[in-house]
């Protein structure tokens, strides 16, 4: 090998820059020839380290020392995200990567709780990411873009910038993102190529080296001097040269000054030729001697101090950790947060400043839209403030009570949630906080891609359907409706057997006439006999006494027929008075989409409408559903059958023949609330987006200590503001006036239930008519 050949012509050290798999072989090589081995790490193509773990055996037989320091990235970012508070993000890392190296700092977020995803970088980017759109649907994307907000990149420079160029115009990401990258090997010039190609907040966590404050110093080391190209950081070629080469640089001056320590003390070792093929081959002599003047040297160079500790390691390591804020534009300003070594930990915030006594006292200026349930305007004196009620006014009222704001609340001018318009600007909600009219957004307003471009978000407090508004279909009833629990022709068999049994009955009765009583004026007609057969048919016995056996057995098995008829009558009859069935057409999405007989729309240029146009003309929407209804919804370019403002829809369903598609949750509400009982509902159960609040992009609320962002933890676990989970929170809201919805529901039986009896009383009072 390469490494005997050198033993054999006579070496006094053996300096290797290689991956840990060859550190192994020559550190035993070294041990076992006793040569100096000074090991300096090398990653592949500038990928962060992993820890080599390299065998330390008993102190006298082990000649090999480490140069680098050992890796503290499991450290650095397990105190970095701690002091970010995060408790959700995704680690991207390259193909080089050996994700072992970050198993112990996934151990300890396993155990804080933390929930962590992996995920791999593979070589050609582009194509990740298009099988990313390929592969998901738009609800998977939408999680997966929330599952990007946090995120931290364990890869090269180079893979980092084309992955951030990637995910930046693919739209993966928003200005509310906030990514950390650690890396040793990041220079200046990366720095500034990764803020720039990055949007939301950036934090870099990379090696730094001591320089000199004088710059006439910074060339001279001790008693040489290094070349201006080398000992300037601001020069390109430093700039482009790798650690491991500083590393490299150092360790040759270590040993030119060993050597000459050695020449100075008269302690000089021939290095005698060694064959590490012979089992019997004797190792130096000398080894000792000169691995101990090495490590007790020491040299000032690239890295600074290095030195060796008695386990041979070199202690010394320094990180810098820079940062940008969140900001509107690409190419921020990065700035120094703080620097972190394995002795004193974190020095330095990586806060916002901006917040220094938090919220406490801020007054903030809230816009909202009226939108029942969740922003209502409440009963208001005259002259005061209007006042706002609500299942988002609750949620607000949480949020002030647990970060100690308070606020001011106004309706969008335009009564919109607000849409991009030709000229680039918005209107509505989004708009007033585009132009800084307002602090906060709040309604039943949606996280949606194109308004993160413009606005923050906080994260979803609460899942987002869409759902359809109808009207109920109107029930016929038929006044005759107490003959339906039989069929026409059963009808006609029954009528048919009372004739019949009469008949017979009047025939044996004459055959055989019974024997009266003494005085008795009732006589054995026809007429009578099928008085007595009606009569015992509905229960209400006859006249006519029958005294004959085989009339009384006739009667029997007649009676016997009667009882099963009336019974089966009667149980169908009550069933029917008491279920009323009204069959509606629609009953999903799907069938709305299927069906052009009654049109539908929703708001125009609302996230609704978004919504289904996007779905609408995805090419990688397998369903059609969204196809067909954005060729109903887009009709004349959507003036024909979409509306203004919900309230019109809504209007637009109740005296029209026309379907509303519009946030589940509202129409939900509405559908309980209408006095007529006119409306039901059908939607999809899937949720593929959610509320959130908004905020103006780079607002310092955002990065609030207190985490304002995380909206629906603060809510659920702060104690006493919110009792119940969210969702059940606003099902509150929907059921406050359940009541009347139970009235509306009993007044429309009793009306059917008087209709389906006007036959049986015409029947009655024709039957009376004709006895009298």
């Amino acid at each position: 090998t390469p490494s005997c050949d050198l033993m054999n012509q006579g070496i006094l050290a053996l300096v290797s820059s290689i991956g840990c798999t060859s550190a192994g072989s020559l550190q035993s090589l070294a041990d076992a020839m006793h040569i100096p081995h000074l090991f300096i790490q090398r990653s592949t193509a500038g990928t962060p380290r992993s820890g080599c773990g390299l065998t330390r055996s008993n102190r006298n037989d082990d000649y090999t020392l480490s140069v680098r320091p050992p890796v503290y990235l499991n450290d650095v970012i397990l105190r970095v995200i701690t002091e970010y508070a995060w408790q959700k993000f995704i680690i991207f890392y390259d193909n080089d990567y050996d994700i072992r190296g970050i198993q112990e700092f996934l151990d300890k977020v396993s155990q804080q709780g933390m929930d962590v995803a992996l995920q791999k970088v593979e070589n050609n980017i582009n194509k990740m990411i298009t099988g990313l759109f390929a592969t998901m649907r738009i609800e998977e994307l939408n999680r997966y873009r929330d599952t990007l907000r946090r995120a931290i990149l364990v890869m090269n420079p180079s893979t980092a910038k084309s992955f951030i160029t990637e995910v930046v115009e693919t739209n993966l990401v928003a200005f509310d993102c906030h990514w950390i990258i650690i890396n040793e090997e990041i220079n200046d010039l990366d720095v500034q190529e990764l803020v720039r190609r990055s949007i939301g907040r950036l934090t870099i966590i990379r090696q730094t080296f001591p320089v000199p404050q004088n710059i006439s110093q910074r060339c001279f080391r001790g008693n040489h001097r290094i070349s201006s190209s080398l000992c300037d950081p601001k020069d390109p070629f430093s700039q482009s040269m790798e650690i491991s080469n500083l590393y490299i640089y150092d360790t040759v001056l270590l040993l030119a000054n060993a050597f000459h320590k050695k020449l100075e003390d008269r302690k000089w070792h021939s290095m005698a030729s060694l064959t590490c093929i012979r089992k019997n081959s004797k190792p130096w002599q000398g080894g000792r001697s000169m691995l101990e003047t090495i490590k007790k040297g020491g040299v000032n160079g690239l890295t600074g101090e290095l030195e060796f500790a008695e386990n041979g390691g070199n202690p010394n390591v320094h990180f810098e950790i820079l940062g940008t804020n969140y900001g509107e534009d690409l190419g921020r300003g990065i700035r120094k947060l703080g620097c972190w070594n394995p002795v004193t930990g974190l020095n330095g915030s990586l806060t916002d400043r901006k917040l220094e006594n938090n919220m406490r006292g801020v007054v903030l200026r809230v816009v909202t839209v009226l939108e029942e349930p969740f922003v209502m305007v409440s009963e208001n004196v005259l002259g005061k403030p209007k006042k706002y009620q609500g299942f988002s006014i609750d949620v607000l009222e949480a949020l002030a009570n647990y970060l100690g704001f308070k606020y001011e609340i106004y309706v969008a001018p335009d009564h919109k949630y607000g849409s991009p318009q030709d000229d680039g600007s918005w209107n509505g909600l989004i708009g007033e906080l585009v132009f800084k009219r307002a602090d906060i957004g709040i309604s039943a307003l949606t996280i949606t891609p194109d308004r993160e471009n413009v606005v923050d978000f906080t994260t979803r407090y609460m899942d987002y359907s869409v759902g359809v508004l109808l009207r109920k279909a109107e029930k016929t009833v038929d006044m005759f409706a107490c003959l339906a629990p039989f069929d026409l022709s059963l009808w006609a068999c029954i009528a048919g057997t009372v004739l019949l049994v009469g008949l017979l009955v009047y025939l044996l009765n004459w055959l055989n006439p019974p024997r009266l009583q003494m005085g008795s004026m009732t006589s054995t007609t026809l007429y009578n006999s099928m008085w007595f057969v009606y009569g015992s048919f509905v229960q209400q016995g006859g006249e006519v006494p029958y005294t004959t056996l085989a009339t009384r057995l006739m009667m029997g098995a007649w009676w016997l027929f009667a009882l099963i008829v009336i019974s089966s009558y009667t149980a169908n009859l009550a069933a029917f008075l008491t279920i009323t069935r009204i069959e509606n057409s629609i009953q999903s999405l799907q069938d709305l989409s299927r069906q052009t007989d009654i049109p539908y729309g929703t708001v125009l240029d609302s996230a609704v409408y978004e919504h289904v146009r996007v779905k609408g003309m995805n090419p990688f929407e397998r369903d059609s559903m969204y196809s067909q209804m954005w060729r109903m919804i887009n009709r004349s370019n959507g003036s024909e059958n979409n509306v203004l403002e919900s309230t019109a829809g809504i209007q637009k369903v109740k005296y029209g023949n026309y379907a509303f598609v519009w946030d589940a949750a509202v129409l939900e509400y509405v559908a309980i609330n209408d006095g007529d009982c006119s409306f039901y509902t059908v939607g999809n159960t899937v949720a593929d987006r959610g509320y959130g609040i908004a905020l103006q992009h780079g607002s310092p609320y955002r990065d609030e200590p207190d985490d304002f962002i995380h909206v629906s933890e603060i809510l659920t676990t702060a104690s006493g503001h919110v009792a119940v989970p969210l969702p059940l929170s606003l099902r509150l809201y929907l059921l406050s006036t359940s009541s009347l919805h139970a009235v509306c529901q009993f007044s429309m039986s009793l009306y059917f239930s008087f209709k389906v009896m006007t036959g049986a009383l015409i029947i009655g009072t024709a039957k009376f008519r004709r006895r009298s």
